[in-house]
């Protein structure tokens, strides 16, 4: 028997003339996709590709395989998809990745929305930053990815998560604050350039680092935690200044730290997905749950 995964390459090599290209595609390595040809041709016992110059090209029988293969392949999607239509929520699974912030203030929310209403559905999720969310998402170990930038209105060179692929709406852009021990003043990240600095997270650590270039200094990081806890307590302790996102004040405020907003800075929180609409609905459901989190 075929096996459906080899014939999915097949078909992307077919639609994009290379191997390079499926793999793009596909969101494999290069490698993977060479391999998945070979064992087809091994089932097969024919030869579908041949040597092109520098690139590959399919034989007649890849040719006329890559045809089949593309109808059979559009029949199991329909037929996957009719039968979640059919099925609805009365069972399933649906799982997300989020970054720490949102799990301590609004994903608990769109969960126990999401199990109220579809109690037979299985909803996980796990932590993770955004470049190991989008990962998740590629590979198929989540339906659903809570990114966030901080490439908003005062640095829009910073570099965001790679979308490619993927499709993705912005949830909200959420207020940055400076965070200081009670008894340093100022309201500007300069005004804290001789001071010791913590760092969060690989992403935040970079914006920072961009931040206090704009304003002509290298932040002293001698701290480095993506726990807000940790942060605020250190602060509190007078140890150092850190910047948080409202998210993070909104989860967990120690009382004893100094929070001024920063003007023009922002963090954009945005849901991902992968594959084209419609969703399946345990998907779409969560979603929906989200929005509504959100919103509340």
């Amino acid at each position: 028997m075929l096996d459906v995964t080899r014939l999915r390459v097949l078909v992307a090599v077919a639609r994009h003339g290379s191997v390079t290209a499926a793999a793009q595609a596909l969101h494999y390595a290069q490698p993977s996709v060479s391999h998945h040809l070979q064992r087809l041709e091994a089932e097969t016992g024919s030869r579908l590709v041949q040597r092109a110059g520098r690139g590959i090209r399919l034989t007649e029988a890849g040719r006329v395989l890559a045809a089949r293969a593309e109808e059979i392949l559009g029949r199991l999607d329909a037929a996957e998809e009719e039968l979640a239509a059919y099925d609805g929520l009365r069972r399933g699974r649906v799982r997300l990745a989020a970054f720490p912030s949102a799990l301590g203030t609004f994903v608990p929310l769109a969960a126990a929305g999401f199990a109220a209403a579809h109690p037979e559905v299985d909803l996980r999720f796990r932590e993770a930053e955004p470049p190991e969310g989008v990962r998740l998402l590629r590979s198929g170990e989540v339906e659903v990815a809570l990114l966030f930038t901080h490439a908003v209105r005062t640095h829009p060179d910073e570099p965001a998560p790679d979308l490619a692929g993927l499709r993705h709406e912005v949830l909200l852009d959420e207020p940055l604050y400076l965070v200081t021990p009670p008894d340093w003043p100022g309201d500007r990240l300069a005004d804290h350039r001789d001071r010791p600095w913590i760092g969060g997270c690989e992403r935040c650590r970079g914006h920072l680092l961009r931040a206090a270039a704009a304003e002509d200094f290298a932040p002293d990081i001698r701290y480095t935690t993506d726990d807000y806890v940790a942060v605020q307590r250190l602060a509190a302790a007078g140890l150092g200044v850190a910047v948080l996102p409202a998210l993070a004040l909104d989860a967990h405020r120690d009382e004893r730290v100094r929070t001024v907003a920063l003007p023009d800075a922002a963090r954009r929180v945005m849901v991902a997905v992968h594959g084209e609409p419609p969703d399946p609905p345990a998907t779409a459901a969560l979603l929906a749950q989200i929005r509504a989190a959100i919103a509340r």
